[in-house]
């Protein structure tokens, strides 16, 4: 049986990110342009309870969660990594970079939070580290970073010219206690095979590969071993395209999310359409009706019962001003079998 709501108590500006916490299925902590990040008990009373609000000088572009359910690190136009303590509202800054924050995540396995920012570099900060809480690791990159993943083991680095870096965690993690500037070699370099601007990438949970989404309404499916064999596995397909008039509308793909226990993922579009795909069979699991405003974001809970999804306009169409009750967060809670694969 799947059911979806809407949280009752949204942002007032456009979403950049939803996650969920690791141990709590209703545990979800939103960011937004409006300069805070929301943390919601998704189920404590109907359309959910916002139990806190965080304020940040500037728009909040990516919030994650961090050791636990209680530390978040969130990231900003106002350059600054920082850490949240979630029970007391304390903030602190973890490091500043030259220009806007673009995205933060944490590897747990690794105790690494990294960050991504348009000047072109990540900074890599070792949470393991407590006696050098300030001490972070630069690490150049060739051009701007427009989004990241992790695995168990790999991070993806999507960036402007179409280049994708992987890293290998435990590579990162040595040198996230030097501090200073360190160049690290990439594990391996590549070329996205989408032919436009990379929006999203979103790593299999199995350490696999990663799928990737362009801004001109595709989808590509990659995997991490390098033999040709493996290479040759790897393919690219259209998606969140709608025909208007005669007329094919291809719309950004903004949100990718792989399910933690099926390995299907989710991809959501400018056309406020969420999909699920099953990437290894090459098929469409299912299409979920449309939302009432472009997908930003998409996050599912660690044990795969709950999908939130994050609507605002994305300004397909030029920067329009906000209507009224665009901007929602949407819980569904899936069926047993609704995120499965299809049967070989």
């Amino acid at each position: 049986m799947s059911s979806q709501f809407e949280l009752a108590q949204n942002p007032t500006d456009a979403i950049s990110a939803v996650k969920f916490a690791p141990n709590s299925s209703t545990r979800l902590l939103v960011s937004s342009w409006d300069r805070n990040v929301y943390l919601y008990d998704t189920h404590a009373e109907p359309g959910g309870k916002l139990l806190q609000k965080y304020e940040h000088p500037q728009a909040v572009l990516d919030v994650c969660f961090g050791r636990d359910d209680n530390e978040a690190f969130s990231c900003g136009l106002d350059w600054i990594v920082r850490r949240i303590d979630l029970e007391t509202g304390a903030m602190s800054t973890m490091s500043m970079h030259e220009k806007g924050v673009r995205n933060v995540i944490f590897s747990r396995p690794h105790s690494l939070l990294i960050s991504a920012s348009w000047d072109s570099t990540l900074h890599l900060h070792s949470l393991s580290d407590i006696e050098n809480p300030d001490t972070y690791t630069t690490v150049p990159l060739p051009s701007k970073p427009f989004s990241l993943s992790v695995s168990p083991t790999k991070l993806v680095v999507a960036m402007a010219s179409r280049a994708l870096h992987i890293y290998e965690l435990d590579s990162l993690a040595k040198v996230s206690t030097e501090g200073g500037v360190v160049d690290v070699e990439p594990w391996q370099r590549r070329e996205s095979s989408m032919k436009y601007m990379t929006r999203a990438v979103a790593c299999m949970p199995n350490d696999a590969g990663y799928a990737s989404s362009s801004i001109e309404g595709r989808v590509a499916v990659e995997w991490f071993d390098p033999s040709d064999e493996s290479q040759a596995r790897k393919y690219a397909f259209k998606c969140h395209r709608q025909a208007v008039d005669g007329q094919d509308i291809v719309y950004p793909v903004h949100a990718l999310a792989f399910h933690p226990v099926h390995g299907t993922f989710a991809s959501g579009g400018g056309d406020g359409v969420v999909a699920l795909w099953d990437g290894v069979a090459k098929r469409r699991i299912r299409q979920y009706q449309k939302f009432p405003a472009s997908v930003a974001s998409i996050t599912f809970s660690e044990d795969g019962k709950f999908m939130a999804v994050a609507v605002s306009p994305g300004f397909e169409n030029g920067m329009e001003e906000l209507p009224d009750g665009v901007i929602k967060v949407f819980v569904r809670e899936l069926g047993e079998t609704e995120a499965m694969g299809k049967k070989k």
